[in-house]
């Protein structure tokens, strides 16, 4: 192998390497919290049309999604 070919793979790994490791992370887990003077049990129709909006956006709880 010449010297001028082992640099330029070299420099290509290099330059790879960031992108292979950014494709393994996981996705991020995003937190909603509720902050109001009713319980989110006292007013099941909104909390369960809430988590199907979320739903539709591609929200899963407990995948991507914690509340």
């Amino acid at each position: 192998m010449k010297r001028r070919d082992f640099i330029t793979l070299l420099g290509g790994t290099a330059v790879a390497w960031p992108l292979a490791a950014r494709a393994q992370q996981s996705e991020r887990v995003r937190r909603i919290g509720y902050l109001a003077n009713l319980s989110p049990a006292s007013v099941p129709e909104l909390m369960s049309a809430l988590r199907e909006g979320l739903r539709e956006r591609g929200y899963v709880q407990g995948q991507n999604l914690t509340f």
